[in-house]
């Protein structure tokens, strides 16, 4: 499932404008078509790199250049909605999204499908910030809640929809297009979006004056890049010289980032990371838990799925459904978390990850103990667990951070934790890919080895970087100062809404 933290300024009315829940629904089709993109993928991965004859460091790339593409225009673009106008950005956004899914849908070759993912993440970029700052500004402060929590619940079925989507279209096999309708079926639905958003949504005024930071918009990008990249394709290439380069390339242009801010902080400009927030200790550390706990599952879930099909023969929708009980234990949780608001938000955070550590132990367990044949049955118990442990943890960790920030600096922080949240999945991608095809290529070489027994080993290698991440977020709990809630100024609402992808 996916989420994205996002606080949108008090538009400093609450007059209702009467097209509001039309649009209302609009937005949620769009979000949920973003959404369901996310998780549909995966359970597609082994028939593409069947169908394209892709090597292992291609299929990472479909998942991460979409991830982070994401990431690096997250921000600029959600500027951009606040300078020409959101209406305009997010009808923008929904039809590059919808053409880059045709794009996808007719890829040739694996570059061509990469290629692809990076415009419909860049599209997501450019629609995303929109949506709930539409939203803030056409609801009434008392109508908010209600519009929100539509937000939670699409989340949630995109999460439980996705896999059993993506598993029914390519068992379904239209027009003999193996995997290509995961990709198709955005197109009436973009279509569809995009008319009624024309007629629906109502405009929003720009802000001509404010300004994107495009230097530290290429110096983040460029880092980002550096890091990945290598991560993902050092491999493939033996870990030659210029892997460990690039990685150090990362380090020094993120300092020159840091620079570049601390520059525009002392003129007076805009700043894509406001240097003020790295100043509170609850948001910088706080920054680091989320990137560690976002960067835990994406990577997962694509070995599962190439575990599933690739390792036991099993169909899409039976690795789908194989992996079912996760999102389902997310979307019960979210129900309780909701139950409790802003109560014991420091003790969910602590035992929501070392629940969730406690279920990846159980699924390496799980993993180890299979032998010729998979027996989907046994991927329950650490599956639902996983996943309530998920569902418990993220709106707390978002609560806690946010808690301690100051209004001021509200919008730019939960934006911020919504990059680096995209861009620690990215990193998970890479890392547990990584583990993960070393050692599936490591255990092929030995020969007498089966490849249920390759793909085994290969499998419980990667838990462990879930394992590890889970436990260290919980273990950094308390580095986390409780701060008082902060009051509202006059005529602004109160909370600050947040809808995670997971």
């Amino acid at each position: 499932m996916t989420n994205n933290p996002a606080h949108i300024a008090h538009s400093g009315t609450d007059t209702a404008d009467p097209r509001r829940w039309p649009a209302l629904a609009i937005l949620l089709l769009a979000s949920f078509m973003n959404l369901i993109d996310v998780t549909i993928v995966n359970v597609a991965l082994p028939a593409m790199q069947a169908n394209l004859g892709a090597t292992s460091s291609q299929i990472e790339w479909v998942s991460a250049a979409y991830v982070l593409a994401f990431a690096l225009f997250l921000l600029p673009f959600g500027r951009l909605g606040d300078i020409i106008g959101r209406k305009t950005m997010f009808l923008v956004g929904v039809a590059v999204f919808t053409l880059c899914s045709a794009l996808c849908g007719i890829a040739p070759s694996m570059e061509f499908l990469i290629g692809a993912r990076v415009l419909q993440g860049i599209a997501g970029a450019i629609m995303t910030p929109q949506v709930l700052a539409i939203v803030q500004v056409i609801f009434p402060m008392k109508e908010r809640s209600s519009a929100f929590s539509f937000f939670g619940l699409t989340a949630g079925l995109a999460s439980v929809a996705g896999p059993l989507a993506g598993g029914s279209l390519i068992a379904a096999n239209f027009l003999q297009l193996d995997w290509r309708p995961i990709f198709l079926v955005n197109i009436p639905i973009g279509l569809v979006a995009v008319i009624l958003g024309i007629m629906f949504i109502p405009a929003t005024k720009p802000n001509a004056g404010l300004k994107n930071d495009f230097p530290g918009i290429v110096l983040f990008g460029i880092a980002m890049v550096a890091l990945v990249f290598p991560l993902i394709e050092g491999r493939a290439y033996g870990w030659p010289l210029w892997a460990f380069g690039s990685m150090v390339l990362a380090v020094v242009v993120g300092v020159l980032f840091f620079l570049w801010e601390k520059r525009q902080e002392r003129r007076g400009n805009t700043q894509l990371l406001p240097v003020a927030l790295l100043r509170n200790r609850n948001f910088v550390v706080g920054t680091v838990m989320s990137t560690l706990f976002f960067s835990a599952i994406p990577g997962l879930f694509m070995v599962l799925a190439l575990f599933f099909q690739a390792g036991f023969g099993l169909s899409a929708l039976e690795s789908g459904l194989t992996t079912l009980p996760f999102p389902i234990g997310v979307l019960v949780a979210s129900f309780v978390s909701n139950r409790l608001g802003n109560r014991f938000l420091s003790w969910r955070v602590a035992i929501g990850s070392l629940v969730l550590a406690v279920g990846m132990t159980y699924l390496h367990v799980v993993l180890s103990g299979v032998g010729a044949s998979v027996d989907h049955w046994q991927f329950v118990g650490p599956l639902l667990i996983s996943g309530f442990g998920m569902g418990i943890t993220v709106s707390g960790l978002f609560q806690t951070i946010l808690q301690g920030v100051p209004p001021r600096d509200a919008g730019s922080a939960s934006g911020t934790l919504q990059a680096f949240q995209q861009a620690g999945g990215a990193l998970g991608i890479a890392l547990v890919g990584q583990i993960f095809f070393a050692t599936l290529e490591s255990g092929r070489d030995w020969g007498a080895t089966s490849q249920a027994a390759a793909f085994v080993g290969a499998g419980v290698n990667a838990s462990f970087y879930p394992i590890a991440c889970f436990v260290l977020v919980a273990a950094m709990v308390p580095l986390l100062k409780r701060a008082p809630r902060q009051q509202a100024a006059p005529g602004e609402a109160p909370g600050h809404p947040v809808i995670v992808e997971v």
